[in-house]
């Protein structure tokens, strides 16, 4: 009893160091219990990527081939440690013969899609502006029609990752993201997105998924990283600093535009051949003698998923959307939670603004979605009906 009220004694005495060491234990201990969670996220990933590995495949088929294009610069330069910890393993485990190409300047993936050769499936390791490369450089290729039905896997390993709450179900933790991105490429559900297409004058086509901004709004966006040292209150500050430079932020446009076109119907799914005689009597053998493993389910990566974009649209359209120009400082410090004004954002990467024909190209590509986002979108379309 005396060591325990010396103990307690000892830590009245000497309060501040008391403190200090209790707030770095707290933290060295929040810090653990995080590790060990992401190894139990790692470890139940793998465990998941293992069963798809052991499924078994017909005598004429061949191992998966991916081809992955990874940004190193992503995350502050932490995509290439976040890919190899997170992903890498669990592709290997479901047998999946990848082949990763990492970017090591800006505009090389434009490059890098030019000389790609076949492969099964493309994931995209990277942010934003590594998707943004990767389909423009894909849409591009004079074989653009043959190659862009590849089905397309994003990884989010970028400081901004736009697509990704579309296709997977986004969490606060980092290595839950990654993991089950990676699971879904592997689930092989594909959805079939629209892509725009913008050209200039003379430069060659931008290709875009998520849209085209330009004006006050998206110039204010462009300096909130300037005000870092403010905190939350850095957006705020980046559109009232906006309005002292100039008032009013307007910016003229003109828009001229064509009539949404019938949607064409959906080109029927090719039958792959039928193997020979011979190797349906060894597929039957096989299967006689090694049975496969009951409750398994079949997954296909070539499985195209549309009832969840198309099956209800009859248009194929763009939507153009525009601000009031009536606000006062007030409305636009406030609305403005979400350089200069002669640039775009096209998927959020800065190009000059100029004249530029945009055109839609419906269902252009397909990207791998979760099951659980999927159900998403078929609910929210139900309700939409409903109303």
């Amino acid at each position: 009893m005396a060591r325990v009220v010396k103990v307690f004694r000892t830590l009245r005495n000497h309060w501040k160091k008391s403190t200090f060491a209790v707030c770095v234990l707290s933290y060295g201990g929040y810090w653990l219990y995080g590790k060990h969670c992401d190894n139990v996220l790692r470890r139940e990933a793998c465990l998941m990527a293992r069963e798809f590995g052991r499924q078994q495949i017909a005598p004429q088929e061949h191992l998966r081939k991916a081809t992955v294009i990874l940004n190193p610069a992503a995350c502050s330069g932490k995509a290439n440690n976040l890919f190899e910890k997170n992903a890498s393993p669990i592709l290997h485990l479901a047998g999946v013969e990848i082949t990763i190409v990492k970017t090591d300047y800006e505009g090389q993936a434009k490059k890098l899609m030019e000389v790609m050769e076949h492969t099964d499936m493309l994931i995209v390791a990277g942010g934003d502006g590594t998707l943004q490369e990767v389909i423009t450089g894909l849409l591009r290729r004079p074989d653009q029609d043959k190659i862009s039905n590849i089905p397309i896997g994003l990884i989010p390993l970028g400081s901004h990752n736009s697509l990704s709450p579309s296709l997977h179900l986004l969490s606060d933790n980092k290595v839950k993201d990654i993991t089950s991105a990676t699971l879904t490429i592997l689930r092989g559900e594909t959805v079939p997105l629209d892509v725009l297409q913008i050209k200039g004058e003379k430069e060659q086509p931008v290709f875009a998924l998520l849209g085209l901004r330009w004006g006050a709004f998206r110039d204010a966006a462009a300096t909130i990283s300037k005000y870092w040292y403010l905190g939350p209150l850095k957006k705020s500050a980046a559109h009232w600093f906006s309005t002292l430079r100039e008032w009013p932020l307007v910016r003229n446009v003109s828009v001229s535009y064509l009539a949404p076109t019938l949607r064409p119907p959906d080109s029927p799914c090719e039958k792959p051949p039928r193997p020979n005689l011979l190797s349906r009597i060894a597929c039957r053998l096989k299967n006689y003698w090694n049975p496969p493993i009951e409750g398994s389910d079949d997954h296909s990566d070539n499985a195209n998923l549309t009832a969840n974009t198309s099956s209800e649209r009859i248009n194929d359209s763009l939507m153009i959307c525009a601000e009031p120009d009536n606000s006062t400082v007030g409305d636009f410090i406030t609305v403005g939670l979400v350089g200069a004004g002669g640039f775009y954002d096209i998927d959020n990467e800065e190009y000059e603004a100029m004249p530029v024909e945009v055109r839609l190209l419906p269902r252009k590509l397909r990207f791998f979605i979760s099951a659980e986002r999927r159900q998403q979108l078929l609910s929210q379309m139900q309700r939409e009906e409903g109303h």
